[in-house]
């Protein structure tokens, strides 16, 4: 009942972000990155260590809970009662060595919940709320070298690293207090003994060097370059007191990733704000962050309105292609491509891109080597592959090859590498779907049911099954297939959901149609709909066959190549001259006729040497995964059954459908 509990809720937070949590590390400078400095003017004062850290010669932990209130539901059951707990951690050196990228672990016992964090890093989760009930461990992101009292003189904004807790708990009824199991430093190096307990409501521990631990020789004390599908570099080429040179690298490794018209965005941790850029721009160019706040105090001679943005978290688009050689705003290599980061299967070339800031700090990171890089990276597009991306981490220097052509290479000041995969968008959240159809069936078996999500406020049926509609339908939008989808049902003597089903509500959807089916082999007919505003120029098509892709021969109307290293996977491309589709237009009467869908077809040929045992029609003849432009589609649940009964009439409609787009194409 608790564990279902737990889950429940964690959900219900993601979705709603109903209680509130923050982590807070005092505002010194962060020597993670290149170097140090002292604390900030109006910092909040750190609390102050208690008595027990005097004896302790090391590193001292403490957890303190503060205090808890019943959240909703109120309920019977004492241990599934959900409670809001407030608590603070520390990490205190008291030692004579610095402490460098502290860890702190707690071992929560009360089925806690983080649900979210200012200043510190969860190791264990990617995301808040996060489920810590098994303990977890917190880093630092704003301050997580800690210096030592003697090169400080003993100022607490950089030897000790304060942790407020907000978070839920379950059960523990009052006036028990729901404290973690036990505590301990992380660290390499260190051993802890059991924390001790002082009153019911705080224990600590003192942590000291292990004499027996004995330090792995490293050839770098840089984390490891990582791969990934998208991989980006955050490289300094240029730093002075208060400002640097940065160059962002992208660039797609994932044969099936593709981003068209990116937005990159990020959080700045520190204050700073970009002065200008080259090779990419900020959706929204925006100073006033920056007269109304500390910039504006100590850059009082400062032309603000030459200032690219100070938002903290700016959105970062691409420059169109007539930009390219503009001596202001473009002329980087790889640059201004319209945002687009192809497949490196159709151009090695597009699948990078690289633009350049001009970043400003604040103080106290005043020194040429006070650099930190932003955090919280995020990067989307449109019907495009969906990234999550990890936290900056620090790499060894990237280097540059001299532009000039002489054999030699320029390091950068400093490197930081975010790695981003592709994740499997949730229902309702994907951009293009899948409809089948077989020559056996007369019928279509549409879109899924909000298979691109649907409004809250809509009237329709979000979850009844779509209703089966007749081929031709295929080339009309959802809006207007109403009475076409009834009459349908109506002729098929099949029940229709009251009220009526949502439609798709996808900007792209593709018709997979078995064509045919014999002894050597068999065929399918793939359709593109594009019902966006937007053209998608250089389009492709992934499917996977889990057993049938191994046989494909030939796209008549598509460049088609089957990726024998990649789950025999089919990819498919626009040939010359047919690499657009285009958007949505009128009709000829646009009082009368319908939108029509831009649209591309071809013919695929498949044979079955060495693969026996297809069932085509009961499956294996259609995709179990279809991408589009690396976004992976919606498919539907079910396949078109057998219909012999009616199988002339629907080879007929379907042909009559593919000599009409045959027509649209080639005119």
């Amino acid at each position: 009942m608790r564990f279902t509990l737990v889950h429940v809720v964690c959900k219900l937070l993601r979705e709603s972000a109903v209680f509130s949590f923050g982590i807070y590390i005092s505002k010194a400078q962060d020597p993670t990155v290149v170097g140090g400095g002292g604390g900030a003017d109006g910092a909040e004062k750190p609390i102050a260590p208690p008595p027990q850290a005097a004896n302790c010669n090391g590193i001292f932990i403490s957890y303190q809970f503060m205090s808890r209130k019943k959240e909703y539901p109120h309920l019977k059951n004492a241990t599934a009662q959900p409670w809001a707990f407030k608590s603070t951690a520390t990490v205190l050196n008291t030692g004579t060595t610095e402490l460098k990228e502290w860890k702190m672990f707690i071992k929560f016992q009360h089925e806690e919940m983080l649900v979210s964090a200012s200043g510190a890093t969860i190791e264990d989760a990617d995301e808040f709320p996060a489920d810590v009930s098994n303990g977890t461990t917190l880093t630092g992101s704003g301050q997580s070298v800690l210096k030592t009292a003697i090169e400080t003189a003993g100022d607490l904004t950089q030897i000790q690293a304060e942790i407020k807790l907000v978070g839920t708990q379950f059960g523990v009824r009052p006036p028990g207090v729901p404290m973690p199991k036990t505590i301990r430093l992380e660290n390499d190096g260190f051993k802890c003994p059991a924390p001790n307990r002082r009153g019911a409501r705080t224990m600590y521990a003192c942590c000291v060097k292990d004499p027996k631990f004995k330090v792995k020789k490293e050839k770098t004390k840089f984390y490891a370059r990582r791969k990934g599908d998208l991989v980006i570099s955050y490289d300094v080429t240029q730093a002075t007191k208060n400002n640097y040179q940065a160059q962002v690298t992208m660039e797609n490794h994932n044969p099936l990733g593709r981003l068209d018209h990116w937005n990159l965005t990020w959080e700045w941790t520190r204050g700073e704000f970009i002065y200008n850029m080259k090779g990419a721009y900020t959706h929204l160019k925006d100073y006033s962050g920056c007269l109304l706040g500390p910039a504006a105090t100590y850059y009082a001679d400062m032309d603000f309105s030459q200032v690219q943005n100070c938002q903290k978290n700016p959105v970062i688009a691409d420059l169109p292609p007539d930009r390219a050689k503009d001596k202001l705003i473009g002329n980087v290599p790889f640059c201004c491509k319209n945002g687009s980061l192809m497949s490196p299967i159709m151009n090695k070339t597009n699948a990078k891109a690289v633009f350049q800031l001009q970043v400003f700090k604040l103080p106290p990171d005043l020194n040429m080597t006070a650099i930190t890089p932003p955090s919280k990276w995020k990067i989307e597009g449109i019907v495009s592959s969906t990234f999550k991306c990890s936290t900056p981490l620090r790499v060894s220097q990237a280097e540059f090859p001299d532009p000039g052509g002489l054999d030699e290479v320029s390091l950068a000041i400093a490197s930081w590498q975010v790695v981003c995969n592709i994740t499997r968008p949730k229902k309702g959240k994907t951009k293009c779907c899948v409809s089948y159809s077989g020559y056996y069936n007369e019928s279509i078996i549409p879109c899924n049911t909000c298979a691109c999500g649907c409004d809250e406020d809509s009237m329709c049926s979000k979850n009844a099954a779509p209703i089966l509609i007749p081929p031709e339908a295929l080339l009309i939008p959802f809006v207007n297939r109403t009475a076409k989808a009834l009459a349908w049902s109506r002729l098929r003597h099949r029940r229709v959901s009251r009220p009526l089903p949502c439609g798709d509500n996808c900007g792209v959807s593709i018709n997979w149609h078995v064509s045919t089916n014999f002894k050597a082999g068999w065929s399918a007919r793939v359709t593109l709909f594009n019902w966006n505003q937007n053209n998608f120029q250089d389009w492709f098509v992934a499917a996977q066959l889990k057993k049938a892709g191994l046989g494909f021969e030939k796209a008549y109307s598509f460049n088609g190549t089957l990726l024998r290293n990649l789950n025999n996977t089919i990819f498919l491309e626009g040939l010359p001259g047919l690499t657009y589709l285009v958007a949505i237009t009128n009709g000829t009467n646009p009082r009368r006729d319908y939108l029509i869908p831009g649209k591309q077809q071809s013919v695929l040929s498949f044979n079955k040497k060495n693969l026996n045992h297809l069932k085509i029609e009961k499956g294996d003849g259609f995709p179990s995964k279809l991408f589009f432009n690396g976004e992976e589609c919606s498919l539907p649940t079910h396949y078109p059954i057998p219909d012999f009964g009616h199988r002339t009439h629907a080879n007929l409609v379907v042909a009559l459908i593919s000599l009409a787009i045959s027509v649209v194409l080639y005119q």
